[in-house]
């Protein structure tokens, strides 16, 4: 058996420099000692990521929850309001309290938020001085007078990463919704 001579490869070859020595090409392995430790690396960027990522979902979804509290109560005052300036008392627990019948078309309007929020509904009125006055219960002021239906609201925001912006009010939304109307001219 012959020895064969293996041809020598030009320096444009792969695995060459322009010098003509040999350059470590991509497929050679590294000693031990110098392998790059990369185990692992892919766990650590995805909980950085992922803490970053489920903190603004759930920030955003707490935000939008506060606002569908806000507007759903603005919209069962508005629903109040408007039972009010009838003169109808039906809904009422206590025959003839028009006010505790307009509470209670806030209650049913407000999809449970009402009852949720910790609501306090106020009735005023505005006197022939331009002065707003508070309603006692059970009046609602009579025909043709204006009437403001108010209602205070508090909400605790459902996660930790949004109570901070309410610190001032122990980490809950603190929000007024009201509705002013005339009443009709009922008997």
């Amino acid at each position: 058996m012959a020895y064969e001579r293996k041809p020598r490869r030009r320096s444009s070859e792969k695995g060459h420099t322009a010098l003509g020595m040999n350059a470590p090409s991509k497929g050679t392995r590294r000693p031990p000692g110098m392998r790059t430790r990369q185990n692992g690396v892919a766990a650590v960027e995805f909980g950085l990521v992922a803490l970053l990522f489920f903190t603004l979902l759930f920030s955003i979804i707490d935000w939008s929850y506060l606002f569908f509290a806000n507007l759903s109560m603005q919209h069962a005052v508005r629903e109040g309001a408007r039972y009010a300036v009838t003169g109808r008392s039906d809904l009422s627990p206590v025959p003839g309290d028009r006010c505790a019948a307009a509470r209670q078309q806030i209650r049913e309007q407000s999809m449970g938020m009402y009852d949720r929020s910790l609501s306090t509904t106020t009735f005023k009125t505005i006197d022939s001085a331009g002065n707003i006055v508070t309603l006692g219960s059970g009046s609602c002021y009579g025909a043709n007078q204006l009437i403001i239906v108010q209602v205070d609201s508090k909400v605790a925001a459902l996660t930790p990463f949004v109570r901070p912006f309410f610190s001032a009010t122990a980490g809950e939304y603190r929000f007024s919704v009201s509705a002013t109307m005339k009443n009709e001219a009922f008997p």
